[in-house]
């Protein structure tokens, strides 16, 4: 199955891995999984980190390539088409960081590994938690 690692997960993954839910512990740890990381994620956790809203991300983003590595996921470049999904997709969610992610789940065939559930409302993308 493949799989687009949400903000979140990355950082509770790698960090206090007892707050994934047991579905998303088994997801991780199960190897014929694709996993997939957006380099929205970096992106996402630098912003926050630097606004002082995850300090605790420090030690990822000092770490983020062998991170990555250890988590055994595969990096999902942004490419055009994602970038023109995620504006027009037909959704009032307005985070671009989720959209984003949505598209490129939704693009690559594949399931988004989130607890957030302002996900579960947009046709087409399938949320696992």
């Amino acid at each position: 199955m493949r799989l687009l690692l949400d903000t979140h997960v990355v950082l509770w993954a790698t960090r206090s891995p007892e707050t994934l839910s047991q579905t998303a512990r088994v997801l991780l740890a199960e190897t014929d999984n694709e996993l997939l990381l957006s380099p929205v994620v970096a992106w996402e956790l630098t912003i926050k980190h630097r606004h002082g809203k995850l300090p605790e991300a420090q030690p990822l983003l000092a770490a983020y390539s062998t991170v990555r590595g250890d988590l055994l996921a595969e990096p999902l470049p942004i490419c055009d088409e994602h970038s023109l999904l995620a504006g027009s997709l037909d959704w009032a969610h307005k985070d671009p960081f989720d959209r984003m992610l949505a598209a490129q789940t939704m693009l690559a065939g594949a399931a988004l590994v989130s607890a957030d559930r302002v996900f579960d409302g947009l046709p087409g993308l399938h949320r696992l938690w």
